[in-house]
């Protein structure tokens, strides 16, 4: 029985583009993002995967990424489920600011803290600790045992939230996955045992 997990980053936004701080702000996605998300799915398509069920988060680009994928591998009628549990990381104060000019106002050492330590929020906003501290009880809760029940699921969501799935399957420590990179529209997939343990971890 398959038992699989399959995490894909949204595509590019309209503020990745122009280097700003994004958060739960809710720009939608660039041609560029868009394109990303059909090679996503076209992928994906190509593994002839059975997907069962969908998870994304309550932000528009995650939405839209996970939409276009579906449409790429011709999947109509599947169920969609949406948290903002899976939300990208709540940059608070910064959500909004070009990354250089909140550097020139805070300086690089204290915004590189923000964005690079995995428990010092920005002013208003959550920790990369904050945010696994509620994207993991949902996943405990409402995904992992969709997974276990066998088949396919699909989540599509953000840089940190998904950082924060990857430091739990992958067994990492907090440093380990502030080093890590979550590429835009670039499906890492889980293969799991009967108990859950992760057996297989593929990157296309």
């Amino acid at each position: 029985m398959d038992r699989r997990l399959i995490l894909v980053r949204h595509g590019q936004s309209e503020w990745n583009l122009r280097n700003l701080f994004t958060g739960w702000r809710d720009p939608g996605l660039t041609e560029k993002g868009i394109d990303e998300a059909r090679r996503a799915g076209q992928a994906l398509k190509a593994r002839h995967y059975e997907i069962e069920l969908c998870f994304t988060s309550a932000l528009t680009r995650a939405q839209r990424t996970l939409d276009l994928m579906l449409e790429e591998m011709e999947i109509e009628n599947i169920t969609i489920i949406r948290n903002q549990a899976l939300n990208e990381r709540d940059y608070g104060d910064l959500a909004g600011l070009n990354k250089d000019d909140a550097r020139k106002k805070w300086g690089d050492e204290q915004v590189h803290i923000w964005r690079r330590s995995y428990d010092t929020p920005p002013p208003g906003g959550e920790s990369l600790k904050d945010t696994a501290d509620r994207v993991l009880p949902y996943y405990e809760a409402e995904i992992a045992p969709r997974v276990l029940d066998g088949g396919t699921i699909l989540v599509a969501a953000h840089g940190n939230s998904l950082r924060a799935l990857v430091m739990k399957l992958e067994n990492l420590s907090p440093e380990e996955i502030l080093k890590r990179e979550i590429a835009t529209g670039a499906p890492i997939i889980y293969e799991f045992d009967a108990e859950g343990k992760v057996i297989k971890v593929e990157e296309i």
